[in-house]
């Protein structure tokens, strides 16, 4: 545990405050470690993972002994030593050859992990093609059904997600669109098929879930996108392989700790100007426009109109200008030889 660090100036105490939870988060920081035997096939995968990452990206270039299915306390060091929140182990052993560990923190704790293995890998510098700009925000694409369905994958999904995902945008712009990130399947067995029409097969497979032999290896492509004229106001976009090409199988994994895990999900309270400029819960008989402006509707109900007593009230009660402007007139239809009226002030 690293000791509360009081902040001794203001300049260590915006370090600090920038640290602090924030209701939209930061891009999220991954830090890259390798193990103590890694290969050429694992220190080029994470060569490129980390070049899809950058900025956001920390490379430890020393070798660490580092297990962390064992003892993940130097991950919490790292953690919060340098604020990140993901970590790429890479580590190569005899019996897990060309290995590769997700883990996502939480707190400066570890919130869960998978592990897989590396099965092919084709280099990003291999593509003779144009690349990307580092810092865009990539589009992810899933292609297969056990994204939602199969635990294993639904966790891989979701921690892809998080490691590829940058800083939260409100639009999307179609030229700021540069790649595109495709993970798909391989041929799904008949098995896990059946499983997702029958619940029994369902809790069968999810009591295996560890036999990774029988599942399909995830297919990881990236490419650029190219917009081409095509006579209309949006152009038509084309996609270009831009590398790596990585093909990866599922291995060990550890699912997230339940109270951890409702930390983690929990949402801020919306403030109330949240609310008001249409975010949030949407309060009935309330909506804001085009400009911006709240507007809401108001149901009376219905009044007697014949008793509401109008000369007692203080408005409606004739000024001076007004009485002399009456008395203007009155002159006049004297002069004229009109009938004399007699009219009376009002107290």
């Amino acid at each position: 545990m690293l000791r509360t660090i009081k902040p001794k100036n203001a300049r260590s105490k915006r370090a600090l405050e920038a640290r602090e939870p924030k209701e939209v988060e930061d891009a999220r920081t991954a830090i890259f470690v390798k193990g103590t035997h890694t290969g050429e096939k694992v220190n080029g995968v994470m060569k490129d993972l980390m070049a899809l990452k950058r900025p956001n990206a920390i490379s430890f270039s020393k070798k660490n002994t580092v297990r962390p299915f064992e003892d993940a306390s130097s991950l919490d060091f790292w953690s919060q030593k340098n604020d990140a929140a993901l970590f790429l182990v890479g580590q190569s052993t005899k019996k897990r050859p060309d290995g590769l560990i997700f883990v996502r923190m939480y707190d400066y704790r570890v919130l869960d992990m998978c592990e897989v293995g590396v099965e092919q890998w084709k280099a990003m510098s291999d593509f003779k093609t144009t690349k990307a700009t580092p810092g865009h925000k990539p589009l992810l694409h899933f292609a297969s059904e056990l994204f939602d369905t199969h635990p294993r994958f639904q966790q891989l999904k979701s921690i892809l997600m998080g490691f590829f995902n940058g800083e939260e945008i409100e639009s999307i712009c179609l030229t700021g669109l540069e790649h595109i990130i495709s993970i798909s399947l391989g041929p799904t067995p008949a098995a896990l098929t059946s499983a997702s029409a029958n619940p029994t097969l369902t809790l069968n497979s999810q009591n295996s879930q560890d036999d990774t032999k029988d599942l399909p290896i995830v297919h990881i492509r990236s490419y650029t996108t190219k917009l081409v004229p095509s006579g209309t106001r949006t152009p038509r976009v084309t996609l270009e392989l831009m590398g790596p090409a990585i093909d990866l199988r599922l291995r060990r994994h550890t699912d997230p700790d339940s109270e951890i895990l409702k930390q983690a999900m929990k949402r801020p309270k919306v403030k109330k100007q949240d609310i008001e400029s249409g975010l949030g819960k949407k309060k009935k008989n309330m909506e804001v426009d085009d400009m911006g402006d709240l507007r809401g509707r108001i149901h009376v109900a219905k009044q007697d109109l014949g008793k509401l007593q109008t000369r007692k009230m203080k408005g409606l009660k004739k000024g001076r200008d007004e009485v002399e402007e009456d008395e203007d007139d009155d002159n006049e239809d004297e002069d004229d030889g009109g009938p004399r009226t007699k009219r009376r002030r009002d107290e």
